[in-house]
């Protein structure tokens, strides 16, 4: 049995949408058995998929090549996930780095952004610096 890949990562829940399973194939962020696929490529039982999510890349084992949408309960009779533990560490770290650094310009502050802001100002204009200075003299 075959499926295209668009519709296969669709059905087993790695994309919402049917249409944002073929961008990214379009894009270059997945592959079958190592080699690029573009949205209408076929997979078949047995076969690797590889699919790049920054900052990392999920690797699945085609069990089924289905081209009808399963439930959540469904989907481990139709792949299985074989990702490298090593993904998984980078993801967490990726996690616990907390703040993505914005290019200069690009968008507002979060409020995140905002707070640590107010605290570093608050710091460092402490009225207490200026009462030792005799302003009469």
């Amino acid at each position: 049995m075959e499926a295209r890949i668009d519709k296969w990562l669709w059905s087993v829940r790695i994309f919402k949408t049917r249409t944002i399973a073929a961008e990214a194939c379009k894009k270059g962020r997945i592959s079958i058995n190592g080699a690029q696929a573009k949205p209408s490529k076929t997979v078949h039982e047995g076969d690797t998929v590889q699919v790049r999510k920054a900052p990392v890349t999920y690797s699945f084992k085609v069990l089924q090549a289905i081209e009808n949408r399963v439930g959540a309960k469904l989907v481990p009779q139709m792949m299985e996930n074989i990702t490298p533990p090593d993904q998984y560490e980078l993801l967490e770290m990726n996690r616990i780095g907390g703040f993505v650094k914005r290019a200069a310009g690009l968008g507002r502050p979060t409020k995140k952004d905002r707070r640590d802001m107010d605290d570093f100002l608050q710091d460092s204009t402490d009225v207490s610096d200026f009462e030792e200075f005799d302003f009469d003299e």
